[in-house]
């Protein structure tokens, strides 16, 4: 909606010989005294036209020329905002649009011929998912999603981290609970993974072998036996949730030779060298970050051997630049919040083109019951499960509550209202607007034969007036524009609030406008505004993952 303003400025601005390289900008006030939209772009030229900003709006909107029945009234305020109210009839006529769309209204075509790469959850094999990572999976899938809105071909990938000191410690911590099961008792150490998941691989491998790998000090079976059981069930864990990949990048491949002889880990460290952005000291390979201007550098392989995570970060991000991403989009936890700048950098020194790289930081996620916080540690076993979670509150209220609050606030997951039954609960209350309406359709079947499928008068549409009627009618215009924001941004919470502004408008609308005991066409427009609502909510449930029921 707001493009279609752009031209009309744009005309009136050559119009009036205003020449300006300021950006045209419109915007919804928040406050509908000052219009439906607003723009400011006389205030943003009057400086190098050298003349009073009211004057200059007064100037723009005699030489606007909007087609009729679209505009009601254009008026200058303040300083120099120039207001643009729309005309009734203009609102429900572009309310037909959305019924002629049907599923692709809101679609755009930005991303034809680009291919997007949106990796997400990425959690290492070493236990069950937690809430935590549930979170940034959501956001990750909404995200990709959001994508696909907008035209692009979008790989959806998990980066399986397959190799490094913690598969090391898993394979360390199966094998204990083996030698337990074999009648030992070996020393358990504090650092390793202590939940009841590690004895029931455990249980497994020695159902399998017995006890004829008591002497084995080899740790690969035990290791991969573990990270395959473990990785299966994170697999099912996100498919309860809807949540799939297309992709799964496994990191050991970054430690082996590529086609020229070279691991790509050892080619993140000699392009480096070359840029005179590597020194060797106290045992260890650094990434010369104060270079850059920061206190500290960073370590890229430490003393014992083993890369820090920065290193093969680097050079899987390289990979994706190689397969030919256009954009490459990353949905971190908060504790990559101070690794992800530095391989930034180091990919900006390697030339790559980071400006096609987007981040996605999610908060950490408590979980509460009863006022209660939950406590939460994967390694020693007590942590807060997201398949326990599922159980409890369903996937659409845990899909819903991970991201209806913006991804770089904390979030509290409050389980008893994710339960309820009731318009406190934000899924409840947006899935009951949408089963009211196919509610609302089955009464006028049987009521009134209404079929919208053979009926074609979306023309009624444009008979109603009432505040109601265009609220509900302009808000589901705003639907195309808060896509794109929210792909703008990373940031599904915005269609969260969208969609429940739009179901409080439809209630509102159900309840001060009488639908089937209205006269025939009246009748029959509200019943198509009623359908292009239940449409919007439908396109928006699917991108945030939600299901439509049709009765509660």
């Amino acid at each position: 909606m707001l493009d279609f303003f752009l031209p009309y400025i744009q005309k009136a601005l050559s119009s009036a010989g205003i020449d300006t390289d300021k950006p045209i900008r419109v915007e919804q006030p928040s406050d509908k005294k000052f219009g439906d939209f607003s723009t400011n772009i006389a205030l943003l030229a009057a400086r190098e036209c050298k003349r009073n900003p009211r004057d200059l709006a007064l100037e723009i909107i005699r030489y606007l020329d909007f087609p009729p029945d679209t505009i009601s009234r254009v008026e200058v305020a303040g300083a120099g905002f120039i207001n643009f109210y729309l005309a009734p009839l203009f609102i429900m006529r572009s309310v037909e649009q959305v019924l002629h769309d049907g599923d692709n209204y809101g679609k755009g075509s930005a991303g034809k011929g680009k291919r997007a790469n949106v990796e997400y959850v990425s959690a290492n094999p070493t236990g069950p998912l937690t809430i935590g990572r549930g979170r940034g999976g959501v956001l990750g899938d909404c995200i990709a999603n959001l994508f696909e809105t907008q035209g692009y071909e979008v790989t959806r990938e998990y980066y399986f981290n397959d190799a490094g000191r913690q598969m090391q410690i898993l394979g360390e911590s199966v094998q204990l609970r083996y030698l337990e099961k074999c009648g030992k008792k070996p020393e358990f150490p504090a650092t390793h993974y202590q939940g009841e998941y590690i004895g029931e691989i455990a249980e497994k491998i020695y159902s399998a072998h017995g006890s004829t790998l008591e002497e084995c000090a080899d740790l690969t079976l035990f290791r991969k036996s573990a990270e395959n059981i473990i990785f299966d069930s994170i697999r099912k864990t996100l498919h309860r949730l809807g949540i799939r990949h297309d992709s799964f990048f496994n990191e050991h491949t970054l430690y082996s030779p590529d086609a020229a002889g070279v691991a790509p880990n050892q080619r993140v460290i000699n392009e480096l060298r070359q840029k005179e952005f590597i020194a060797e000291y106290d045992g260890a390979t650094w990434f010369l970050t104060t270079k850059l201007g920061q206190e500290k550098d960073k370590v890229l392989i430490k003393s014992s051997g083993e890369p820090s995570y920065r290193l093969p970060d680097i050079a899987y991000h390289i990979t994706k630049f190689e397969r030919g991403f256009d954009m490459i989009v990353n949905v971190f936890g908060a504790d990559h919040i101070d690794e992800y700048p530095d391989v930034i950098e180091a990919l900006k020194i390697l030339g790559y083109d980071t400006g096609r790289i987007k981040i996605a930081i999610n908060q950490f996620v408590t979980t509460t019951i009863d006022g209660q916080t939950l406590k939460m540690s994967t390694r020693k076993g007590n942590a807060d499960l997201l398949d326990d979670l599922i159980d409890d509150v369903g996937a659409d209220a845990t899909r819903l509550f991970f991201i209806m609050r913006g991804k770089d606030s904390h979030l509290n997951f409050d389980v008893e209202l994710a339960k309820k039954q009731s318009k406190e609960n934000p899924v409840f209350y947006l899935q009951y607007a949408h089963a009211r309406i196919c509610s609302l359709l089955r009464m006028a079947l049987q009521e009134a034969g209404f079929e919208p499928a053979t009926c074609e008068e979306h023309h009624l549409l444009r008979e109603l007036s009432s505040p109601a009627e265009l609220q509900l009618g302009f808000a589901l215009l705003d639907y195309p524009d808060m896509v794109k924001t929210s792909l703008r941004l990373l940031e599904p919470q915005k269609m969260v609030e969208y969609l429940h502004s739009l179901a409080e408008l439809f209630h509102r609308f159900y309840q001060e406008c009488p639908i089937l005991k209205a006269d025939a066409d009246i009748c029959k427009a509200r019943l198509f505004l009623s359908i292009a609502t239940r449409q919007v909510l439908r396109n928006g449930f699917r991108i945030l993952g939600v299901s439509a029921p049709e009765s509660m």
